[in-house]
């Protein structure tokens, strides 16, 4: 615990200026991102009388070790600088709203030659036009069904699309005439496109003009004695009004809207949000998040606007934001939201009518939720905190183990030998922090040399990290799970993790429990590794699978939980975890040499290139019998690439006839697109097949 004086800036260092503020701990890691109208004001205040202070401010002044800022020229800058260095550090002290799933929304694809409509999470795609968010998908397909009776869009994935233009046949739903058929020419490309128009404008809520055509041409039918499709019309009418039913009229001037409410204790805050478009609810979300700082309703606004628009711009943000206090000063905010639109933004507070009333509806909702989270959650941390206190005592440890890490090693039969690391904090897992490795300092099967050599690998960047020296040697550093080098024999140039930046870094962050799964041997091989690195205060443990035994360095009896005991169940899932992700890890790694194919040895020939060669033959066996001038013909590919590619063909036996199992008879090798051996992405061939899943490890 670090004394807050120790690092407090000289008097007359700070501006009284805005800016952006960061409190690092010992290990450089950012915990802290503020931003100030006033530098000096705002930071004098953290460090007055510890006892003045809030007890989670107080616990964040003296986790830190330092603190920094960079002066800005506007409050609005500082607003921009704030949300960006909150999202790339993720200081743990921050108040961050995480959403408890990936909400879907109904996305139709407009930059798409045949837009197509179907349910899409995560982040937006430009080009796209995106409805919702919905709480559920199968709301989504309910209304999507609804409609389609009306406005036939495309809803089939492209290669049931590609299919079905091949074959010159339509699916089922083109049968039965909820799809235009695009695919089979029954409709061209701009009229399908004028569907998709229609099916937008009608979701965005422009309901009432769509509703009267129909019924002319309905009336006009019956007049002309066109009675079928007179009835067709009605009943087109009729799904209409019933998806219109779905989402009720809440404001009567259709107005768009986005309405946030909050819930909040002296722990906990819940968000509750509706989107409101053309009048009607078309979405909702909601957050529940800790209150890590001393923070007011206004503030709690002020980050859910963040994290609502940060990435948003144009039309998804609404014209009028209704909240339940403003953020203060509100300018700034105001003037934020108003550049993301790029026109002007209402933000305000309700004070009477349907706009107020429909806030207090998401009121209740937002106070629900926060009963809600905190009837499953009591529990939860009860158990959390009881699992890693009865885990430090059994292991005999100073403090409860706030980080775990757990180690597990797969192969199959000795084969594509992976590691795998995950990291749970505070009882939960951290995903961003797991890593991968290949085993490379040997070949074949050794399950303790193999742990020996991840643990050494690991530490061994640890202590290069604590020191400070900037060295990085290849071929050292496990696979990160996103964005790491495909081989996992690299890490990113020096530039992108200096020491100054405050991410939190590969292996820069120590545990205090390392689990291996396994044994003695296992657990020796751990304690050795540290050993050898000098490390003495990082605690070993191994879990055993056959009886559950909790193994400890030199012990030569294993330590035994009971059965019913909570800090056993953790090491159980976090020892599972690692098993999980190894052998996911493993089983990639084989899938992708059993794809291996002749052009995987053309150097400098990427992914690019080789679905272009197989999209200009239609298949690898097209392709293997191409010559050099043909090859040359397609887009990209120079003569001394096609020359080796002819060379790497030649060099390679051609691949096993395929079999159909069922009839013993010896199928045609004339492939289809996508399904050619060696293309990128396909499945593995039929000559190659793969039954020594359950010899695994």
């Amino acid at each position: 615990m670090a004394d807050p004086s120790s690092y407090r800036p000289k008097p007359g260092e700070i501006p009284d200026s805005p800016g952006v503020y960061r409190f690092r701990d010992e290990h450089r890691r950012v915990i802290y991102v503020g931003k100030a109208k006033s530098l000096r004001q705002r930071l004098a205040n953290y460090f007055q009388d510890l006892a003045g202070l809030h007890p989670r401010t107080r616990s964040m002044v003296t986790t830190a070790a330092s603190v920094e800022w960079t002066v800005v020229s506007t409050e609005v800058e500082a607003l921009q600088l704030e949300y960006s260095w909150i999202k790339e550090y993720d200081p743990r002290f921050n108040v961050k709203y995480r959403d408890d799933k990936s909400y879907p929304y109904l996305a139709v694809t407009m930059n798409e030659e045949f837009p197509r409509v179907q349910v899409m999470r995560g982040h937006k795609r430009k080009g796209v036009r995106y409805f919702g968010p919905y709480a559920h998908a199968w709301a989504i397909r309910d209304t999507v069904d609804l409609l389609l009776r009306v406005f036939p869009v495309r809803t089939c994935s492209a290669g049931v699309f590609k299919n079905a233009a091949r074959t010159g046949r339509p699916c089922l739903l083109g049968y039965i005439d909820k799809c235009s058929a695009p695919c089979v020419d029954r409709v061209s490309a701009e009229e399908h496109r004028e569907l998709a128009e229609e099916f937008c404008d009608f979701m965005a809520g422009r309901t009432g003009t769509y509703l009267r055509r129909l019924e002319q041409r309905m009336a006009q039918a019956a007049e002309d004695m066109e009675y079928e499709r007179a009835a067709r019309l009605r009943d087109d009418i009729g799904a209409l009004k019933k998806a219109m039913e779905k989402n009720a009229v809440v404001l009567a001037d259709a107005t768009d809207a986005d309405l946030i409410a909050v819930a909040e204790d002296e722990l906990e805050a819940a968000v509750q949000i509706f989107h409101v478009r053309g009048g009607r609810v078309r979405g909702q979300r909601g957050w529940v998040t800790d209150k890590v700082e001393e923070i007011t309703t206004g503030a709690l606004v002020e980050h859910a606007l963040q994290q609502l628009y940060g990435e948003e711009t144009g039309d998804a943000v609404p014209r009028e934001v209704l909240v339940p206090a403003l953020p203060d000063p509100v300018e700034p905010v105001q003037q934020w939201l108003t550049g993301r639109r790029g026109a002007n933004v209402s933000l305000r507070v309700p004070q009477r009518g349907d706009k107020k009333a429909l806030m207090e509806t998401v009121q209740r909702n937002a106070q629900q939720a926060l009963v809600l989270h905190k009837t499953k959650r009591a529990s939860d941390l009860t158990t959390r905190s009881r699992a890693l206190e009865e885990i430090a005592d059994a292991l005999g440890l100073d403090s409860a183990p706030l980080r775990i890490e757990c180690y597990d090693v797969s192969h199959l039969q000795g084969d594509d030998v992976v590691a795998s690391m995950v990291v749970f904090e505070d009882g939960l897992a951290r995903k961003s922090e797991y890593r991968r490795f290949q085993i490379k300092s040997f070949a074949g099967q050794d399950d303790v040399r193999s742990m020996h050599e991840v643990i050494t690998r690991r530490f061994r960047r640890y202590l290069a990290e604590k020191e400070r020296t900037g060295e990085w040697t290849d071929g050292e550093a496990g696979e990160s799970v996103a964005g790491a080098a495909p081989d996992g024999l690299t890490e990113p140039p020096e530039n992108t993790l200096t020491d100054d930046d405050g991410r939190p870094k590969r292996f820069a962050y120590p545990p205090q429990l390392v689990v291996v799964d396994g044994g003695a041997p296992q657990v020796a091989a751990a304690r050795r590794a540290l050993d050898e690195l000098g490390i003495d205060d990082i605690a070993v443990c191994g879990l055993a699978k056959r009886l559950e035994e909790v193994w400890l360095p030199g012990d030569d009896d294993p330590v035994v939980l009971p059965r019913t005991s909570e800090g056993l169940y953790l090491l159980q899932r976090v020892r599972d975890e690692a098993h999980r992700f190894a052998i996911t890890y493993q089983r990639t790694r084989r899938a992708k040499r059993f794809r291996a194919g002749p052009l995987d040895e053309v150097p400098g020939l990427g992914e690019t290139r080789k679905r272009a060669l197989i999209k200009h033959f239609g298949s690898v066996k097209r392709l293997r019998s191409a010559t050099i001038e043909q090859i040359c013909e397609v887009p990209g590919i120079g003569r001394k690439t096609a020359e080796v590619i002819v060379a790497a063909f030649a060099r390679a036996e051609p691949p096993a006839p395929a079999v159909n199992t069922a009839t013993g008879e010896i199928m045609d090798d004339e492939e289809e697109p996508g399904q050619a051996t060696g293309s990128p992405g396909e499945p593995v061939s039929a000559g190659a097949p793969d039954d020594r899943r359950g010899q695994e490890r």
